[in-house]
């Protein structure tokens, strides 16, 4: 970010000086080229690449951009998009029509509410304090590589492997490299009933992603579309299912890891004593770690639809 600062704009200096216009997603246009926003990791959480607009204040010396967090009237609108601080040139990100990237936050810590906190965003600039996994080792990022590996980052178990090995507040490459993801092949060689785990990932990821018009080429990609090719609509923004979702998903890489020990599954949840406490104040009970365990057992009953109140 301070290498490359010379080519970021405000939104004031691309009308200005610039000459641009606004178009579609939040991007502008001008006769240099498409401007694009520049993403932070402030701006992103888990599965959600709309968690908050970043808001300048220049009286604030050392720490001049804080996050304001997106509200549940603006999570729930297909069009709303956060407002970033900066837009680059395209041309200059090295990602022209790109049109999803797979991005996680730089800045963390094993006491946070979460230390991996991962997600899709659309075909952004991305400052350091989002580092992007790109595709490797002979793999294109496709859609399905994408949402395979996002589940796996956001994933409880995962996560507590990763705050045995973080010791300060950056999550560092070398860390990154050495946390166990599951094989790719795992996940068409286990199944829970009629579908395979691939198939229970991509579609819960799909609907934890897919919540703004901006990530319809995400949705495309997924074959999320109507008989005549077109992609449908974004799944409303829904608290409650999302909760469900994610806890499906951790009850899933709990069979792919090999924890099934219920006691076991109890006791990693106890690690993450914010969510804990959040939730008993909200719920009267851990409620995620409790639907969890309730999908652990569907799943191993061969029910990945199975119907969970809690």
């Amino acid at each position: 970010m301070t290498n490359d600062s010379g080519l970021f704009r405000t939104r004031v200096e691309l009308e200005e000086k610039e000459g641009a216009w606004p178009i579609s997603n939040n991007c502008f246009d001008s006769p240099s080229g498409k401007w694009i926003p520049l993403y932070e990791g402030k701006m992103v959480q888990a599965f959600d690449h709309r968690a908050a607009n970043i808001v300048a204040n220049p009286k604030n010396v050392h720490r001049p951009a804080q996050p304001e967090p997106a509200t549940l009237e603006q999570h729930r609108d297909p069009n709303w998009l956060p407002e970033s601080q900066y837009w680059v040139l395209e041309k200059d990100t090295g990602q022209v029509n790109t049109p999803f990237l797979l991005g996680l936050k730089h800045v963390t810590a094993a006491t946070n509410v979460r230390s991996m906190i991962a997600a899709l965003v659309p075909g952004v600039g991305a400052g350091n304090s989002l580092p992007l996994l790109m595709g490797g080792g002979g793999h294109s990022l496709t859609a399905d590589l994408a949402s395979t590996i996002l589940a796996n980052l956001n994933a409880l178990p995962f996560d507590f492997v990763l705050r045995q090995k973080v010791q300060g507040q950056n999550l560092n490459w070398f860390i990154l490299e050495q946390l166990p993801v599951v094989p790719l092949e795992r996940y068409k060689a286990v199944r829970f009933g009629s579908k395979t785990a691939a198939e229970v990932v991509r579609e819960a990821v799909l609907e934890l992603t897919y919540t703004a018009n901006d990530m319809a080429p995400f949705a495309s990609a997924m074959d999320h579309v109507d008989e005549a090719g077109e992609v449908l609509p974004p799944f409303c923004w829904n608290e409650d299912r999302r909760i469900q979702l994610r806890a499906k998903l951790d009850a899933l890489y709990f069979h792919l890891y090999g924890i099934t020990d219920r006691d076991d599954i109890r006791h990693i949840y106890s690690t993450f004593p914010i969510v804990e406490r959040e939730e008993r104040g909200a719920w009267g009970y851990y409620r995620s770690r409790d639907i969890c365990l309730a999908w652990v057992n569907a799943l191993s009953a061969g029910n990945p639809g199975a119907e969970i109140n809690l």
